[in-house]
Parts: C-alpha cells; structure tokens; sequence
C-alpha cells in the first residue's frame, strides 16, 4: 500500500508518497504538483474541484468558495449555488481529488494519509481535519505540524549534524513559528506557537483595500470585488521579482504599486509574525544566536517583505533551499514513511510538543463568576505526556465537583476553548474528599482526562459536541452526500478548467480580441466534439500557450 502525506492548504493542495528511500509528489490531472483550495457549483449542480474550481472562482465568486481551511472546527455554513456546505465537507472535496489524483498516478487503492495541519491549530480544527479525511474516503494515520514536516526535509537532507531550526511557515491563512533541533537522526520539536488567521490572504486583502482607497480618492472607477482580488493577487506575485508594478485599474487608469508602499499597508501584519516568534524563544530561553538556520516555509514567505523583515530581526539572511511550496507535502510523506517503519528511516525519530496547555476551570474568589484557568498540562510539553493534578471541592457540602475542560492560555477560564466536561462525586469521609484529575495527550493530538476521588472512584472524560463540531452522525451523512454529489469527471478536467478560462477572458476582453477568443471557443468546442482525444489535447496545449502569454502581457 501507497505511503501518502498531504498538505491541505488554504490556497493549494498537494499529495506525495514515499517510496524507495525518497519522498515524491503527484502532479494532479492538470499535470501540476498544485492543486488549488477551492470548490465551484455549476448551475447544473456539478461540483468543480481544483483548477477549473478556480478559474470559475473569477468569473462566478458568488458560487465558488475558497479559503475555507481558515473556518475549520466552526459552524461557518458556504451557499453554492443551491448547496450548503461546511468547511469539513468542502475540505473533503480538496481530499478526495488528491486521493483520486494518486491512485490514477500510483495505480492502486489509497485509503491511509499523514495529513499536515498548522502547528497553532487547536483540539476542535484537528479534529476537523480528520472529519474531513473521513468524509473523503481517507483514514489519518497521523496529523503532523506542518514546520515539523518541513523540517524533516531540511535535517534529512543537511550532511551536519547537531542542528537547532526556526522554522518560520507563512501559508495563504496561517502563520506558524516552530524550534527544532536535529541531532544523531532525532527530530526534537522544542516548541511552537502561532496566528490561524494571518497569511497570504491577508496580504492580498490589504492590497486591495489601498486600490480601492487610491480609486476612491483619485476619482477613479473602483474595479469589482473579484477583479480587484485578481489585481492585488497580481501584484503580489509581481512584487516578488520585481520592485515596482503598474496595476491596471481599467482600460485607461494606472496605479503605481511599490516594495516601499506593500511594506507600510502591511506594516500592522508584519508586526504580528513577530509576536509568536517572541513567544516560543521565551519558552525555550533561545537567542537568535543559538539557531543555526533561520527556515521560511509556505508559498507566502516569497514575499521580499517577509524576507526583509526576517533579515533584520535575526540579523542574517533566512534559508529557503527547499521549495517553500512542496516542502510540508514532502514531509508529510516521510511521516507516512516512518510510521510504517520503512527501512531506509529505521534509525529516524521524531517527537512533537502540544502547542497549547490544557486545563480546567477552578474557583475564583474575587470574582466567583469568572473561573481561574489552571493549567495541568502546559504548552510546548513533548507528546506523549501524561500529568496529574490535585483537587479539592470548594465546600464541606458538595456531593460532587465539575470539571470543565479548556484549551488555552489566557488567565480565565471562559477566554479559552471548551473542550468538554465531566462530574465527579465526592465521597462523604473527608479524608478522601480530593479528585485526581490526569490529562493524558497522545501523538494523534487524543486527550483522555481521568478523575480519580479519593476513595478510588473514576470518571474517564466523554467529550460533548461543542459548536463547530461534527458529530459521527453529521460525518456519515457528509460521507453519503458526497457520494451523491455530481463531482465533474477526473478525466475532463482539463477540458473543463480550459473552457471556463476562455469563457471569462471573453468577458473581460471587447473588440477584435473579444472576437478572436470567440473564435478560439467555437473552434475548440468544435474539437470536443469529435471526441478525438488526441486532438483535443494538441488544441488544449496549444490554447494554453496562448492565454498564458495574453495574461502574462497584462491586456485585461
């Protein structure tokens, strides 16, 4: 059986396998190892995936979804077209094209995964994730950090021993900063912390609120929603390889975009990546001395910004020799490696920490009403571990206590994440009116609690559904609609994704170039026709050609 890793990503997806000593990815039906985040409902129901998810995604926003990683674990429900769907279920969607994508590439059954997730995701949006896995078809194996995926890349491959990374992973929705060190084959994760709502979105968004300020101010016509998000998307990727762009607001109208004004409409969001990375230097007591390699994962750390603001707070030029795109795919398919103990990773372990402590909620005297959080297994402790606690009930006359379980940092308790809760009865001797209570969290991110009174009674914890969670009831009904769901057929995808792309450069594009893609869409469905597939693909390839060079000339 296949060994599969995928990254599910905000913006893209991948899928790798590891095999003969090496981790490798699967191009998807287009032919690209990049497989976009993002569902589109045709009006016919069918259900579009991936790249001609995206394309339809320009021209019809209204019926297309996107970056819905960043909602896992809420109650967020999307309208597409005359369908609702969680953020569960259309991850799901994204899961069930890459699975579909390697087992027409490994030609065989794939139905185990090592999934990445971001570092900073809490108990509710992993639990999320392996919902959505099941939902597709896919049984988790292991969810794995992502900068801990990647560092596995970065260790395998460096010839030195005895390392000590920061990993620092800017995705399109999530910002996670992880120490690592690598020593005699051992990958030691240190600590993490992060932002599940910072990444390159963000920085998309703030470019497009500075056109829209610009045309506003300048008198301009404000271009629509989704052209303005395809101009700031644009020019983002531009300002990566050069240090000034023009943005073409309309058929007439210009604005001028430079690195020096990207930097100061992103000030406020550059500032936040710096907050975790303090938190996890605290938590280990590490200078910026004491790293050997400074690591930028994530296709948002292409950023010049990013890259300068790195350089400055360590005061040395970060490492990116890997592909900050594949790199956590990659990882992720060691994973799967390791975890099936494949023979060339006989001598490789690796340990992982929880990113947030754990905890109940107790009394608090000052304000009765707002309980104290107490932590009884803190962040950044090594996975497995298992901690116990001591508590008394707050009166001679209470028949029992009740533990309410959070997830969190801050001081009170009703300001972190509920995870559930239990009651224990309290014996009536009072030499023995006491709970143990005992946490108890595992590599697959599982956390038992157990109380345990004093006169040896227990109560194992039952996690209840708390908002935002799917119930075994709700992923065995996603599962039976996804089966039921019209999904466009795998094999004409890239008929599809072409056609959607000439129908919306026709409607940006008027005059002899709106007449000749009229042309191109006659000839082509003309080609479709005939059913010869290779003449199909020779058109497909050679249509391509010649939008991306109209595209790549900035016409529209």
């Amino acid at each position: 059986m296949a060994l599969i890793g995928i990254d599910l990503g905000t913006t893209h997806s991948l899928i790798a396998y590891y095999k003969d000593g090496k981790a490798n990815l699967i191009p998807n039906v287009h032919g690209s190892f990049l497989t976009p985040s993002v569902v589109s409902v045709e009006k016919d129901g069918n259900i579009l995936v991936g790249e001609s998810a995206r394309e339809r995604f320009i021209s019809h926003p209204d019926n297309s979804v996107h970056a819905f990683k960043r909602m896992m674990g809420t109650a967020r429900e999307w309208q597409s077209g005359k369908r609702k769907f969680r953020p569960e279920e259309l991850s799901a969607l994204v899961l069930r094209s890459l699975k579909q994508d390697a087992e027409n590439f490994l030609g065989e059954p794939v139905s185990e995964a090592v999934i990445s997730v971001p570092a900073y995701f809490n108990d509710i949006q992993r639990n999320a994730t392996k919902q959505a896995a099941a939902i597709a078809g896919l049984q988790v194996t292991r969810l794995i950090n992502e900068p801990t995926a990647a560092a596995l890349i970065y260790g395998l491959n460096d010839s030195e021993d005895d390392k000590k990374y920061l990993v620092l992973d800017l995705g399109g929705g999530t910002f996670d900063v992880t120490i690592l060190e690598y020593f005699s084959g051992v990958f030691e994760v240190h600590a993490s912390a992060g932002d599940n709502h910072l990444g390159g979105e963000d920085f998309t968004q703030v470019i497009i609120d500075w056109i829209n300020q610009e045309c506003v101010s300048k008198k301009l016509e404000c271009p629509s929603n989704v052209m303005a998000y395809k101009l700031a998307e644009a020019a983002k990727k531009q300002l990566s390889k050069s240090s000034a762009v023009e943005i073409p607001v309309s058929d007439t109208d210009v604005l001028l975009f430079d690195q020096a004004q990207f930097e100061k409409i992103a000030n406020s969001l550059i500032n936040r990546i710096r907050e975790p990375i303090i938190r996890v230097m605290q938590d280990t007591e590490l200078t910026p001395a004491d790293f050997n390699d400074i690591v930028l994962i994530g296709g948002s750390t292409r950023m010049p910004v990013i890259h300068q603001f790195v350089t400055k707070l360590f005061k040395r030029f970060p490492r990116q020799t890997e592909n900050p795109d594949h790199v956590v795919a990659l990882g992720a398919a060691i994973q799967a490696g390791l975890i099936a103990r494949h023979e060339e990773l006989n001598e490789v372990v690796m340990t992982d920490v929880m990113p947030y402590s754990m905890g109940i909620a107790t009394h608090n005297e000052s304000e009765p009403d707002n309980h104290i959080f107490t932590p009884i297994i803190e962040r950044n402790q090594t996975v497995p571990v298992s901690k116990e606690e001591r508590f008394s009930p707050i009166t001679d006359k209470q028949s029992e206590v009740e533990l309410k379980i959070y997830q969190g940092e801050s001081r009170f308790a009703a300001n972190n994440l509920y995870l559930g809760e239990l009651s224990s009865p309290m014996p009536q001797d009072l030499k023995k009116r006491y709970v143990d209570v005992r946490f108890t969290y595992d590599v697959n991110g599982l956390l038992e609690v157990i109380a345990t009174t004093g006169d040896g009674s227990h109560q194992r914890l039952v996690i209840q559904q708390t908002e935002g969670r799917m119930s075994d009831q709700e992923v065995d009904e996603a599962f039976k609609k996804l089966a039921e769901l019209k999904i466009h057929p795998r094999e004409k995808a890239v008929n599809k994704a072409l056609t959607i792309r000439l129908d919306r450069l026709y409607e940006q594009a008027i005059g002899e170039r709106r007449e000749q893609i009229g042309e191109w869409i006659s000839t082509f469905n003309k080609t479709l026709a005939t059913q010869d597939e290779k003449r199909i693909a020779a058109d497909v390839k050679a249509l391509q050609k010649i939008l991306d060079e109209i595209e790549n000339r900035d016409w529209f």
